[in-house]
């Protein structure tokens, strides 16, 4: 395999949804034309044992999904209206061997999360549905704020429920409220919880 580096800044918004079809169906009704089908995704965070990079908002991570991607992600920007942040991205050709390379190097896995992911391409935006274990969001990624603020409203969706948090940040919210003690974001972890939004610190952004 061919492997692939990608650089550049991030800079994306999510929403919680609670009601995922009607979104495709705006998607549908867009023009929106799908890139990647409905797929499963195996997430490995990476830290050392003093959970500098934790610390430092910084991200290692390693991905299975139709490919294995190794993604730093640099800490987020401040007072930003959307997420943005640094983010080198690279294709690898075996999930197990960069694990054990990160292993060898000192880092440790410190969390595994799981998604369901559907990629959308609108214009110069990807648009993302990932059903994680604890509900349904929509991420929008795009060359800028004001182009990802357009197409928000293009589908439906309130500007001012975007969630600033990240998936972790919301797991340990959840967490926190329900007095969960998984520690993994994983669908069996959370198998027969009753999650909400208000559960996670979030409100839905397809609520007319």
């Amino acid at each position: 395999m061919k492997n692939t580096l990608h650089l550049e800044e991030e800079i994306e918004v999510k929403f919680y949804l609670s009601r995922p079809a009607r979104l495709h169906q705006r998607l549908q009704a867009l023009g929106a034309r799908q890139v990647e089908p409905r797929q499963y995704e195996l997430n490995l965070r990476f830290d050392f044992p003093d959970r500098h990079l934790t610390r430092e908002h910084r991200v290692l991570r390693l991905r299975q999904a139709h490919q294995a991607t190794l993604t730093y992600k640099g800490p987020t920007q401040p007072d930003a209206p959307v997420s943005m942040r640094q983010e080198i991205e690279v294709g690898v050709s075996d999930f197990e061997t960069t694990r054990h390379l990160l292993e060898a190097l000192g880092l440790e896995v410190s969390i595994i999360y799981e998604k369901w992911r559907t990629t959308y391409q609108l214009g110069q935006v990807e648009i993302v549905v990932d059903e994680m274990p604890y509900g349904v969001f929509c991420e929008i990624e795009g060359p800028d704020a004001a182009t990802i603020e357009t197409t928000a409203h293009q589908l439906g969706l309130d500007w001012t429920a975007r969630v600033r948090q990240s998936y972790l940040a919301l797991f340990e919210t959840l967490k926190q409220r329900l007095g969960l003690s998984a520690p993994h974001l994983t669908f069996e972890a959370l198998g027969g919880v009753c999650v909400s939004a208000a559960d996670l610190g979030v409100r839905p952004a397809d609520v007319d």
